[in-house]
């Protein structure tokens, strides 16, 4: 069965540290940062690779910061190896 990943990447310049995205994130893959962005704000960053693409951050945010990638890794399976006789 395929694995599915996801990526996100946050406009931390854009972003008003509103925590929706938080609440959204099934994976608790985003929280706050400590830091401030030039505007002012704390901003949301991403904290672990558990992000599984569901782009739930992504519909719930107000200001439109959050970019969510997919990626699907197909796992290997065997071949069947077929012997043929003479």
């Amino acid at each position: 069965m395929a694995k599915v990943m996801g990526e996100i990447i946050i406009d931390i310049e854009r972003c008003k540290g509103c925590e929706l995205c938080f609440d959204a994130c099934p994976k608790e893959a985003i929280q706050l940062s400590d830091t401030i962005n030039s505007k002012g704000y704390q901003f949301a960053i991403k904290v672990n690779d558990l992000c599984n693409g569901c782009a739930s951050c992504a519909l719930v945010c107000p200001d439109a910061v959050i970019t969510v990638y997919r990626k699907v890794d197909k796992a290997k399976r065997p071949v069947k190896v077929i012997e043929i006789e003479d």
